[in-house]
């Protein structure tokens, strides 16, 4: 089932991907693996070119004429196997899609290593991916796509948090309670398990974690 806020409706389609539906207005983040292409896409946003964040079948399988489709300029060359109405956002960036204001954070990795030795991350900041604000009906839903808790994020104001737990490319269940306790929204979902790395029980380990006053909600996996 869906969860409620305010107007809008939140669906997990499993790791990163979600589903809000709120006024007849439909926006998917980072559909991945879909099996229904319904209901159609008004607005899709990806965080970046990654296969699991960028799936051109998926956005294929909800894309409508009218669809537009949200990303950084590192997964344009993805998205474009999909779809031809891009708008490339950069972080720092902010852009108004109808009854939307869509606000891009830089999100990347300070300690998650593909070369330990060499000190290469798996997603460094200058490659550009992101994560969202989303602004819409009086309610701020913020996808922190595949990041650590970095500075930036201190800055985040939002009601609604969907965030990484898996730990590996993406924060910890311990890191991912550190950045919901410091920024104190009303609620908070997690993501990032269950596909490629990370089970429910990190989703349960995080909700663990997270101080009184947030709610935190592990959605089941619709199809």
């Amino acid at each position: 089932m869906p969860f409620k806020f305010g107007n809008l409706e939140i669906s997990w389609l499993g790791h990163d991907g979600f589903r809000i539906v709120g006024g007849g207005v439909v926006v998917y983040i980072d559909p991945f693996q879909l099996q229904v292409g319904e209901p159609k896409a008004d607005f899709i946003l990806v965080t970046h070119e990654h296969f699991d964040h960028c799936d051109p079948p998926s956005i294929q399988r909800v894309l409508k004429p009218s669809t537009r489709v949200v990303a950084p300029r590192v997964a344009k060359a993805c998205v474009s196997k999909a779809a031809q109405n891009v708008v490339e956002i950069s972080p720092g960036a902010s852009i108004d899609l109808g009854p939307l204001r869509v606000t891009a954070y830089p999100a990347y990795n300070i300690n998650k290593f593909r070369d330990p030795a060499r000190g290469v991350v798996f997603h460094p900041r200058e490659d550009g991916r992101v994560a969202y604000l989303i602004e819409w009906g009086g309610v701020r839903i913020f996808h922190a796509g595949d990041s650590d808790f970095v500075p930036e994020f201190r800055d985040v104001k939002a009601d609604v948090v969907l965030v990484p737990v898996s730990g590996v490319y993406v924060m910890t269940a311990r890191e991912a309670a550190e950045f919901i306790n410091t920024i104190r929204p009303r609620v908070a979902i997690p993501m990032h398990y269950g596909a490629i790395v990370g089970s429910r029980r990190d989703a349960e380990e995080f909700k663990s974690l997270v101080g009184p006053g947030v709610e935190v909600v592990v959605l089941e996996r619709e199809i």
